[in-house]
């Protein structure tokens, strides 16, 4: 940690150095950087972000108010390789004794690499913004151009330049005067063709050009993208966005403006071969041949296997490997139907999200049997992926329990498995570690363990008794999965077998939204090493112990270990804890009411964590975000998920004669089942500013409500707060609940709110930093705990939400985010109020290491 500090302690005297610097230092005399711009808009002040792409001349970005890049950049060398020159020739001697030393080559590669390492720091940096008149007149006529295309066509745009010869800076004042906006008061159709006007007359509802609407050259754009899919998804399959023209008249029409499209026919189009010259015309599909295990080797090669199915022919050179219905369900271009870009779209999608098949391909020819030149046939070429794949992987890690862990992969893939597109995935996992809390007294390093396996089946179907085509259709993308999965540790912790297995399905019914059902989970816990419960809570032991010092004359002076005066220090587990349990629960102890509160939460806790856990759940996840894709950084997205836990098994208890336990409570197997209702929101909304500066923010809540043969929720289904991806402020488990303050080891409840806010912006090169906010907490809400300071009490309990603020660092490698989050307590929920900034320093900062972004 404090070799850490030390390195943090140097990049901000570097940093300081870097500001300090003088970033006009290389400027010649008629040479300023322009620091500062203005733009007035009718006197009223406006953001330059508004002209965003469009501006010639713009500020060096600044980093807390400093232009860091711009003094990263100036830290190389101007004509390094002048300098370098000079250095060389400067002592005669010196050009024969670097040769006689390293050689004329490596002379030579010396040199190179000192001009590299400057035009590296270069590239890290940021040139300076040195004032241009050339520069401020491009500006001013694509501001201008800016206004025109939002309909602003009488645009007047002034400048003033200030200067500040002793600093050698300048600032531009840009003065907007924008006038009237056009409003679009007419448009007339011209189109040639009559197959094409029929469609575009019975779509201009749709139309984004409207009249009464301000003239934007991009709803222009936006109308030439849909009447181009409109021609394409309706038969046309020819027709070309650049056959689309628009004029716009405002002579003498007192702001206003007369739209016209023009389509010409193909026929009059002289620039076209005659072989597409031949006039529009709706197309249909004649034919649709599916090749199966189609490839360069095999293009000449003769079929030897086919199938007609539905209306399709499915071909294959070689044995057919593959069910018809699998194809044809991929397959949207329809026999008989007219052409659609649509469809060829959702056909290369769907074969893709198999993940059987290479993206495919798919050709249109005419039919030669139709003299009309109206039919065509459409051939998809799939070509099949190996049917075999293997994988092996290891990683490095690091939990609560484990200090340090090395894991292995493994990860066997089978394609096409039952000649359904199926896919069996099949992976194991290992891992040998290191911990000071092992249950194991070994000496050795590596004193814990885990193995396990999972293996996974999906097919491209909803797999269910009754037909679902209506509700989930094809073109949603169904799959169905079935999983299967076990583990084992071994000291570590309590020691558990997990057993977990789940049949599901997924489907995306729209392109920005996607749903998941699983109609069954089931997962077992099965704690192994009961008897390390209060080695590893080790706070739970220390309050019980404290109780059995008090009232040690109820225990054999032989369960507690003693000092050298004899006298007993603390119990000996397990054989003094259960004993003093035994005792507590037997009320002889005579406890006072705090002790008694005390030792019952002691006692239930322990009873709650030690229990196996059966859940026989289902649950429903809707995800939804306008993400386009992942350089996308302003987008909105909203995921839900909904479970019920233990009903099916509740209602067969009866009829299935399951015995009750002491608690009342039904048993399986000899183990309670778990009945709950759980709900998770969660709400991410990010704003792009420029430059590479993001702000991200997002909200999540959930709740889990035990009932019927439950009183509370299983620790692997409960909420907790802290750590990496939540409030950086705290450790993963510590933070409360409530305003407890986390007495326990790992502090968990049923109710959980977490708020974060991030500032992300660019340093330079692939280095990135980040400012942020997390506020949340955890709760205990209609269950079993009785504690006031962990229960949520309403609104009021909102001013318990502990705080946190800190920055980071992240170094993107583009296919992930390495980070590293500094974290400190701002607000401490407490019984007595909280406290503000009480440990807000590095001494009792907390460190997240993670990958990618928290959210």
């Amino acid at each position: 940690m404090e070799k850490f500090l030390a390195k943090i302690s140097f990049i901000i005297v570097i940093i300081i150095l870097l500001v300090s610097c003088n970033a006009t230092k290389h400027f010649n005399e008629d040479e300023f950087l322009l620091t500062e711009h203005h733009f007035e808009e009718d006197e009223n002040s406006i953001r330059p972000r508004k002209f965003r792409n469009t501006l010639k001349l713009e500020p060096n970005t600044k980093t807390f108010g400093t232009p860091l890049k711009l003094h990263i950049y100036n830290l190389a060398k101007q004509k390094p390789d002048t300098l370098f020159e000079h250095w060389f020739y400067k002592k005669p001697r010196r050009p024969k004794r670097m040769v006689n030393l390293l050689s004329k080559k490596q002379v030579v590669n010396l040199k190179n690499s000192y001009i590299k390492l400057n035009e590296r720091i270069q590239d890290l940096g940021e040139k300076p913004a040195i004032l241009e008149k050339e520069k401020i007149e491009a500006t001013k006529n694509n501001v201008k151009a800016w206004y025109w295309n939002n309909g602003w066509f009488n645009a007047k745009i002034s400048h003033e330049v200030k200067k500040d010869s002793s600093k050698r800076t300048a600032r531009i004042d840009y003065f907007i005067r924008p006038g009237n906006a056009f409003m679009i008061d007419s448009l007339t159709a011209s189109i040639d063709s009559h197959v094409v006007d029929s469609i575009y007359q019975a779509n201009t509802s749709f139309s984004s050009i409207k009249i009464g609407k301000q003239f934007k050259t991009e709803d222009f754009d936006v109308e030439r993208e849909r009447i181009t899919r409109l021609m394409r998804n309706n038969g046309i399959f020819n027709f070309k966005r650049e056959h689309i023209k628009f004029t716009a008249d405002t002579i003498d029409t007192d702001g206003k403006v007369n739209i016209s499209l023009r389509i010409e026919d193909l026929a009059k189009n002289k620039q076209l071969p005659d072989s597409l010259a031949q006039g529009y015309q709706l197309k249909k599909i004649s034919e649709v041949n599916i090749f199966t295990n189609y490839s360069i080797d095999n293009k000449n090669a003769i079929v030897s296997d086919s199938v007609h199915y539905k209306g399709y022919q499915v071909y294959s050179f070689g044995k057919l490997e593959y069910k018809p219905k699998v194809l044809t369900d991929a397959v949207f271009i329809k026999e008989n139907q007219l052409f659609s870009e649509k469809q060829r779209t959702q056909t290369f999608e769907r074969f893709s999200d198999m993940r059987v098949f290479k993206y495919p391909n798919i050709q249109y020819q005419d039919d030669p049997r139709d003299k009309t030149g109206e039919s065509m046939i459409a051939n998809v070429y799939l070509t099949p992926r190996e049917k075999f794949g293997f994988s092996i992987s290891n990683d490095v890690s690091q939990s609560n329990i484990v200090d340090f862990g090395l894991g292995f992969n493994t990860s066997l893939l089978v394609r096409n498995v039952f000649k359904g597109a199926e896919i069996l995935e099949i992976s194991g996992r290992g891992i040998i570690g290191s911990s000071s809390d092992a249950a194991s007294s070994s000496n050795q390093f590596f004193n814990v363990n885990e193995i396990g396996a999972n293996a996974r089946l999906s097919w491209p179907k909803i797999a269910f008794p009754i037909k679902t085509d209506r509700l989930i259709a094809n073109d949603m993308s169904p799959f169905t999965s079935l999983n299967i999965g076990f583990s084992s540790q071994q000291n570590i912790g309590l020691d558990r077998r997990n057993f977990t297995g789940s049949f599901s399905y997924a489907w995306q019914p729209k392109k920005r939204i996607s749903h998941q059902l699983d109609l069954l989970n089931v997962q077992f816990v099965n704690n192994l090493n009961l008897n390390n419960y209060f080695n590893v809570f080790g706070n739970s032991f220390n309050q019980l112990n404290n109780l059995a010092l008090n009232y040690q004359e109820f225990l054999e002076p032989s369960l507690f270990e003693t000092n050298q005066e004899g006298e007993p220090t603390k119990l000996i587990i397990p054989q003094g804890t259960d004993a003093f349990i035994n005792e507590l629960q037997s009320t002889n102890v005579p406890l006072n009411d705090e002790e008694n509160q005390l030792a019952s939460s002691i006692i239930e806790r322990q009873e709650r964590l030690t229990e196996n856990n059966l859940i026989i759940a289902s649950n429903f996840v809707y995800n939804y975000s306008d993400r386009l894709n992942i350089e996308d950084q302003a987008y909105f997205q909203f995921r839900g998920k909904a479970e019920l836990a233990g009903n099916l098994l509740a209602g067969l208890a009866s009829p299935l004669g399951l015995e009750s336990n002491d608690n009342n409570n039904y048993d399986l197997f000899g183990v309670q089942f778990s009945q709950y209702a759980k709900t998770e929101l969660s709400f991410i909304k990010q704003w792009d500013i420029d430059k590479k500066r993001v702000i991200a923010t997002r909200a999540y809540t959930g709740i889990a409500i035990p009932y019927g043969n439950a009183n509370s929720i299983p620790f692997i289904r409960s909420f907790f707060a802290g750590g990496p991806n939540d409030n950086r402020g705290w450790q993963p488990y510590d933070l409360g609940p409530g305003k407890t303050g986390g007495v326990n080891d790992f502090n968990e409840a049923n109710f959980k709110i977490a708020l974060n806010a991030e500032y992300r912006f660019n340093l330079f090169g692939s280095w990135n930093a980040a400012l942020f906010v997390d506020a949340g907490n955890i709760w205990n809400v209609m269950d079993n705990v009785t504690d006031e300071n962990a229960i949520f009490q309403g609104i009021e309990s909102l001013g318990d939400l502990a705080i946190g603020s800190g920055f980071g660092i992240r170094y993107d490698l583009s296919f992930f985010v390495i980070r590293v989050d500094v974290g400190f307590k701002t607000f401490e929920p407490n019984p007595q109020g909280g406290d503000w900034l009480n440990n807000y320093n590095f001494s009792h900062a907390v460190y997240n290491f993670g990958i990618n972004y928290p959210f």
